[in-house]
């Protein structure tokens, strides 16, 4: 089995040097670069003659330039390395940031030891690695768009949604079409309800991504 050369790029030292002792343990890894930050690999390779690792554990959350960034860095200085992005954030749009840019994995800092060795064994073979978490995610993104929701409100309620999008008042809602108050609150509560949400500001963001 052939050796898998590893870099490690994270500033918490005790995840860095948890990863580093578990490495050392295994037959077929190496680790040949571990460093707290962007600019420090930077400094590391700067001369080029440093072994570049098949492939690379790349934190987000970075001191100065932060991992997103530094992705397109990282694969201008050493084209063929894998990158595995190891990161607490989990948010979809900075797995896809990361992804767009070049990482070819994305693993939560909750995954276990033999989890990470399994995606960098993975990587190295060609194939790609995330998180159950992560790739659910993905998968949810990827699916079709359930446009079903906006078949639950009534004509009524669709206004009420669009004049709340407009950032009308409740009193201006109910004045333009001629409602109490009450009729407005009424109607919003169970708008909340039947989208299963709990605030204006959630409301708004599914009628501008289109979900309503």
């Amino acid at each position: 089995m052939s050796t898998i050369a590893v870099g490690i790029v994270e500033d918490e030292p005790i995840v860095r040097e948890s990863l580093v002792t578990f490495f050392d343990d295994q037959p077929n890894l190496q680790v040949v670069c571990q460093v707290k930050s962007l600019e420090h690999f930077q400094e590391f390779y700067a001369d080029g003659t440093e072994k570049a690792p098949d492939v690379l554990l790349l934190d987000i959350g970075l001191p100065g330039m932060s991992g997103l960034e530094g992705i397109r860095v990282i694969k201008k200085t050493i084209p063929d390395t894998d990158i595995i992005m190891l990161t607490t954030y989990e948010e979809s749009e900075i797995i896809f940031k990361a992804l767009c840019a070049g990482a070819c994995s994305y693993l939560s800092k909750r995954s276990s030891l033999s989890q990470i060795l399994e995606a960098i064994t993975v990587v190295h073979q060609g194939g790609s690695y995330m998180s159950p978490s992560i790739a659910r995610k993905v998968v949810t993104y990827f699916s079709p768009t359930d446009n079903s929701k906006k078949e639950l409100l009534t004509p009524r309620q669709q206004q009420i949604v669009a004049g709340l999008v407009e950032g009308l008042s409740y009193k201006m809602i109910a004045d333009k079409y001629l409602v109490s108050i009450e009729t407005v609150r009424d109607h919003i509560k169970k708008i909340y309800k039947k989208l299963q949400i709990n605030s204006k500001a959630e409301l708004i963001k599914l009628s501008v991504d289109g979900d309503i």
